[in-house]
């Protein structure tokens, strides 16, 4: 009897003991979790294009900012616009932190649109943060007659497409549907090279959807030389640059306001980096922390100027907010935004 009363006592105090030690490994857990160890970056892009080159030089000060100090590798997964990447973190890649995705702006919204591509509810994602907004402009060359939006009206103009679910082809349908301008794609061209070559060689009138941060770091000379002629800018709100063109939902009303507000929910989450569903909650804060810590380092901001990188944060929780409005939009209006945004015939 003394003896097994001796060997639930000895049970009781080992369980405590260990409960003491567990405690203590917890606290320590995300800093020797990610001391020695690497984080993989993917990113939703190829290389050299404006979301990996946003993604490389965070990258290169985000390890400093995670307790442990890993070293942060990228790999590129751009195959289907992104949507490898998105796939992959949500049902491949260790729930535990140590991968972590660059997005394409539009990808959490994608199964909302009907993309049955999407294996993934993008909620659950675990949203560190963006980089930066993507407000896309329509941009006219400056020799051609048509200067304004409601020139854009009167008037037929071309405008250089990439693929059917690129920026240059979704925004002039949008234009063309809600603001009644009269946008002639001519698509094919290849994303943020062929299609400006094609502006500058006269070969079109106009590039619309293109991000003005991309024109500004990629094209910056367009700029300065009064080269183009912005018509109506994409966003949720004005950019400070261009306080004199007007903002597409200025220029709407009633269901389509509502229309094009859920598209560029897609836009104002611009460049977002999400971890996977399912990592600890504490890892998950120190990523958010390091994240927003990121976005304040005078040498990540430094090298951002020097890239001409606009860098215009937006918190993790901010991109649940807007995932959770968007998810909640009437039936009605997401199908109209869904027909928009991948018509009959394209390539979701």
């Amino acid at each position: 009897m003394a003896s097994s009363a001796h060997k639930f006592v000895t049970a009781v105090l080992s369980m405590l003991a260990l409960g003491a030690i567990g405690g203590q490994a917890q606290a320590q857990s995300v800093e020797s979790f990610y001391k020695g160890k690497q984080i993989t970056l993917l990113v939703g892009s190829g290389a050299g294009g404006g979301y990996d080159v946003y993604a490389r030089t965070f990258g290169r000060h985000f390890g400093k900012y995670v307790p442990g100090q890993p070293a942060v590798v990228v790999k590129n997964m751009p195959a289907a616009g992104g949507m490898a990447a998105a796939n992959t973190l949500y049902n491949q890649s260790d729930k535990d932190g140590s991968t972590i995705a660059a997005h394409t702006n539009g990808i959490a919204m994608d199964p909302l649109f009907g993309n049955t591509a999407a294996k993934f509810d993008g909620r659950k994602f675990n949203w560190l943060g963006s980089i930066g907004k993507l407000q896309n402009v329509c941009a006219v060359w400056h020799e051609h007659p048509i200067k304004n939006i409601e020139q854009a009206r009167a008037k037929e103009f071309t405008a250089a497409g990439a693929g059917a679910t690129s920026n240059t082809v979704i925004v002039p349908r949008i234009l063309n549907a809600l603001l009644g301008t009269k946008i002639k794609v001519i698509a094919g061209y290849e994303p943020g090279q062929g299609d400006v070559i094609a502006l500058e060689s006269h070969e079109v009138d106009s590039v619309c959807g293109l991000a003005w941060s991309t024109i500004k770091a990629s094209r910056g000379h367009w700029i300065k030389e009064k080269k183009i002629n912005i018509l109506v800018q994409m966003a949720m709100e004005k950019l400070p640059d261009l306080p004199d063109v007007p903002g597409a939902l200025e220029l709407v009303s009633g269901e389509n306001q509502k229309i094009l507000e859920l598209i560029l929910i897609r836009q104002e989450m611009g460049r977002p980096f999400a971890a996977p569903p399912g990592v600890p909650a504490d890892r998950v804060q120190a990523l958010r922390q390091a994240f927003e810590a990121t976005l304040k380092d005078e040498g990540f901001l430094d090298e951002a100027r020097q890239a001409q990188l606009d860098i215009e944060p937006l918190t993790g929780r901010r991109i649940d907010e807007l995932l959770a409005g968007a998810y909640a939009a009437p039936r009605a209006i997401v199908d109209k935004a869904a027909a928009l945004l991948n018509p009959p015939g394209s390539d979701k």
